[in-house]
């Protein structure tokens, strides 16, 4: 008897364009999915296996075993055995434990047999990701599942339709803390100005929105002038940093319409810059030594 082929489930990196950090308070956030993302491939086995990619540190073999283990108890634990891959850099902002969450769904979905719906992909993915940050936003493995741009808020996401492409640069910019780290050391300062803390959190909030609307009317312009007013925000909430601001900087120099951190921010993580074509760019940026690629987040693609 032959065995069945091997099935491949993909799950999308991703990136907000806008809102990051607000989205928790009740703002909404603008994300999008990114071309890259975490391949699974799923086998026959005598039990529900996830072999451990090279490279993870013990702190995330832990995590991925238990958030594994979590989605095969809630699909019957199939006898699948589900191999990584990743074309999509780790721990660094760009929503890999999401994209493993949503990549492990499908690839556990299909060993049980069941019904490998968005909706059904989102919701398990969801409980791998509480055992990855504890109490998720939603955004990052929503935005993945869904693969397409989304304006999110308080657990909603609404697709935002774009008639022209968004392609952005995506630049690495080294190491980070943990995101419960950045975000607890906001909480806390929140905590301590509430109102100061709220007004950026709620002009945050109207950027974004603005952001949106342009990105629906295919105002490149716009959009990138809120990408940079959010940076500016960002910056004022302490979740930038020196090396951070000066990848943004950079790539405004290269001719960016606009840029930002994207993800949690701290001393490290990625920057995003949008670009009508940022090929050029990202030639220049690698001579220069930086770890960078472009992706097309949103809009039609040639064929």
């Amino acid at each position: 008897m032959k065995q069945a082929p091997a099935l491949t489930a993909f799950g999308a990196g991703k990136v907000i364009l806008l809102g990051e950090h607000a989205v928790v308070y009740g703002e909404p956030a603008l994300a999008a999915p990114l071309s890259r993302g975490i391949f699974a491939t799923v086998k026959r086995g005598a039990a529900s296996v996830v072999p451990m990619p090279a490279g993870l540190s013990v702190a995330q073999r832990g995590q991925l075993k238990r958030a594994f283990a979590r989605a095969a108890v809630l699909c019957g634990q199939p006898k699948v055995v589900v191999a990584l891959r990743s074309t999509l850099p780790l721990s660094v902002g760009l929503g890999s434990s999401a994209a493993v969450s949503v990549a492990c769904a499908r690839a556990l979905l299909w060993g049980a047999g069941k019904n490998a719906s968005v909706k059904n992909v989102e919701r398990l993915a969801l409980e791998m990701e509480k055992e990855f940050h504890l109490t998720p936003s939603g955004v990052d493995h929503t935005t993945s599942a869904r693969e397409e741009m989304l304006l999110f808020r308080k657990g909603k996401a609404t697709g935002v339709a774009v008639s022209k492409p968004i392609s952005l640069a995506v630049v690495l910019t080294g190491k980070r803390p943990p995101t419960r780290e950045t975000v607890a050391a906001l909480r806390a300062r929140q905590a301590k100005w509430p109102k100061r803390y709220q007004r950026v959190m709620r002009l945050i909030g109207e950027v974004t929105l603005e952001g949106a609307a342009a990105a629906r009317a295919g105002d490149h312009q716009a959009l990138g002038d809120a990408m940079n007013v959010n940076h500016g925000l960002l910056a004022a909430l302490g979740v930038s940093a020196p090396g951070i601001d000066h990848v943004v900087h950079r790539l405004r120099a290269l001719g960016a319409l606009g840029a930002k951190l994207t993800g949690a921010g701290g001393e490290g993580g990625a920057v995003i810059g949008l670009f009508l074509e940022p090929e050029r760019a990202i030639m220049r940026l690698r001579q220069e030594g930086f770890d960078c690629f472009a992706s097309q987040v949103a809009g039609p693609r040639a064929l």
